[in-house]
């Protein structure tokens, strides 16, 4: 009997088998909900779910795909929730914000912040399986990363991106060299805690400028140790809240606690990049940052700019006739020629490329190049007056020293690596180290963040005091040597005029930046009319002093003019006798060669 009543079942059930294996074959357009068919053959579980019967690819019709989300995440999501509606209490409260003072309002923010980042952080080491969390409202916007398999990839960088601000951090700096357990980093915008802590607490604030706060507040924070330095800066960018960018000052700050409240400042964080909806920054540290701007009142004084333009004009043509002189004239042509020279090209070019290309900020690119081959030139140009005071001294130590020849070839086959190549190798570690410094946002020059402009300032300052200590010992043996010999008076004057003329050119070019650096306070007026007028004169004094102010070239000179002249003489009357042909007679007037003029 069962038999019988078994075998239609079993027919069934393999009718069915086929007709499904059939289907499959064909098409899989029946997965379950929550699946996808891939390849028209099989069906998969979507992300975040998986299957009843734990195969990734299956094609039984009655499978089924659950949710993998466990309950710690759903928990954590509620948790990150509750934070930001507290938050947002707190930031609507105005009782809280208007019965304070400066310095507690600046107090409470900076506990809020450090509070907020400290539960975000936690939330989401409670749930390392859920690697990216991200929630947000009208006041916060949160995302988190965890980091649970130790940075397997070299140079792994992260981005993370709220409310159109991101950040860029690097892998190891999240982990900070802890292998043990999971690490997180968190980013967080705030829309409107600028209006509280607001461009009044700028450290820097100037009454001058109108500054403002152009962009969201956002924190940067990694756990679970709350380290704040790291081994590479951070990549900040901001939107912008007013697009229409009309200022010249941009600053990228951060929000430093102090034992007196807290304030913004520019410690540790440098401007990289500026357009009209964006900012870029590049930060050392991990705190809360924004971006300052400033409409300055201080509008470019046309009389600097004249003077500047006017003045390096001049100088270039004069460093241009003393460049020449020095090439042409080859009755002064020996050392001390070519190291002016050298020193002539290098203000030369460099003069040439501050005029045009000092303010082409855009591309960004193309001005850190200018600014780059700026420091090169100049930085040359004080390494060539180095060398001119090296020579000096080993002329004034000829007088005493009988091997002088052997140390002046030695200056001659030395004198061109150092000259070029000193510059080079400065310039190449700046930038290696720190290329984002070269082109400020107004400025093809080095960035004054970071003491970067002590790459130039340092090099110059060091020049400086060694030619002072080598022009004053020259000047020593100079007076001993006047005053035990007389039958070299006339060399040993020569070599102090020499002397006197360096010295002067040192004191006019080193004092044009020393000038530069004390453009502060209530002197800085005064003293950028100084240093834009001195800088302008550097080229007319080397040709005055080296040119104009010496009899060999002097000699030279009116050589030439009279070379000049004949060669004029000649090419007119050639052109006279020309127009004249063969069969002019002359006229009673035309006096012939060695023929006098006969007087009635």
């Amino acid at each position: 009997m069962q038999g019988p009543l078994l075998l239609p079942g079993l027919c069934f059930l393999l009718s069915l088998f086929g007709a499904v294996t059939q289907k499959t074959k064909t098409s899989c357009a029946k997965c379950p909900p929550n699946a996808s068919c891939v390849n028209n053959t099989h069906c998969t579980c979507n992300h975040g779910y998986t299957s009843g019967s734990g195969q990734k690819l299956f094609t039984f019709p009655l499978e089924t795909c659950n949710d993998t989300t466990s309950s710690e995440t759903t928990q954590g999501r509620k948790e990150l929730q509750k934070i930001v509606d507290e938050f947002e209490s707190l930031l609507t409260n105005q009782t809280l914000w208007r019965t304070e003072g400066r310095q507690e309002i600046s107090s409470t923010a900076t506990t809020i912040l450090w509070d907020v980042e400290s539960k975000v952080l936690e939330t989401a080491l409670k749930a390392p399986e859920q690697k990216v969390l991200k929630i947000q409202n009208d006041s916060v916007a949160i995302e988190t990363r965890v980091i649970t398999d130790n940075c397997s990839e070299e140079r792994r960088t992260f981005n993370l991106n709220v409310q159109m601000n991101s950040m860029d951090i690097r892998c190891n700096d999240i982990i900070q060299g802890d292998t043990q357990g999971p690490s997180a980093v968190a980013f967080i915008s705030y829309s409107s805690l600028g209006n509280i802590i607001n461009a009044t607490f700028f450290e820097e604030m100037d009454k001058k400028d109108q500054v403002y706060l152009n962009s969201q507040v956002v924190s940067a924070a990694i756990g679970p140790k709350r380290n704040v330095s790291l081994s590479k800066s951070v990549t900040l960018t901001f939107q912008h809240v007013k697009m229409n960018l009309s200022t010249k000052k941009v600053f990228c700050v951060y929000w430093k606690s102090t034992g007196q409240g807290s304030q913004w400042s520019r410690d540790g964080c440098f401007l990289i990049h500026v357009n009209k909806s964006h900012t870029m920054c590049n930060c050392s540290h991990l705190s809360s940052f924004a971006v300052l701007m400033a409409l300055t009142s201080q509008e470019e004084d046309p009389v600097l700019t004249i003077i500047t333009y006017v003045g390096l004009s001049v100088s270039l043509l004069c460093l241009l006739l003393a460049a020449l002189t020095f090439l042409l004239c080859k009755a002064i042509q020996n050392t001390s020629t070519s190291l002016h020279l050298q020193l002539s090209l290098c203000l030369f070019l460099g003069h040439l490329l501050f005029l045009v290309g000092i303010d082409r900020t855009e591309p960004k690119v193309l001005c850190s190049i200018i600014a780059g081959a700026l420091h090169y030139l100049y930085l040359a140009a004080f390494t060539w007056m180095l060398l001119e005071g090296g020579h000096l001294f080993l002329t004034a130590r000829n007088l005493t020293v009988v091997n002088y020849s052997s140390i002046n070839r030695l200056m001659k086959w030395i004198m061109f690596p150092v000259g070029y190549g000193v510059p080079a190798v400065t310039v190449a570690i700046s930038a290696a180290s720190w290329p984002h410094l070269y082109g400020t946002a107004d400025r093809c020059w080095l960035h004054l963040d970071q003491g970067f402009i002590w790459s130039f300032l340092g090099p110059v300052c060091a020049i400086f005091s060694v030619n002072l200590v080598l022009f004053i010992s020259v000047f020593w043996i100079l007076k001993r040597k006047l005053s035990s010999l007389n039958s070299e008076v006339s060399t040993i004057q020569n070599t102090r005029m020499l002397a006197f003329k360096a010295t002067a050119q040192l004191f006019i070019l080193g004092c044009t930046w020393c000038l530069g650096l004390l453009q502060v306070g209530p002197a800085a007026q005064v003293m950028a009319y100084l240093f834009t007028i001195i800088n302008s004169l550097q080229g007319f004094f080397i040709f005055l002093v080296y040119c104009l102010l010496s009899q060999q070239v002097q000699k030279q000179y009116r050589k030439w003019f009279r070379e000049i002249v004949k060669s004029k003489s000649e090419s007119e009357t050639y052109t006279l006798s020309s127009k004249m042909g063969p069969d002019s007679k002359p006229s009673e007037g035309d006096v012939f060669p060695g023929q006098a003029k006969r007087k009635y």
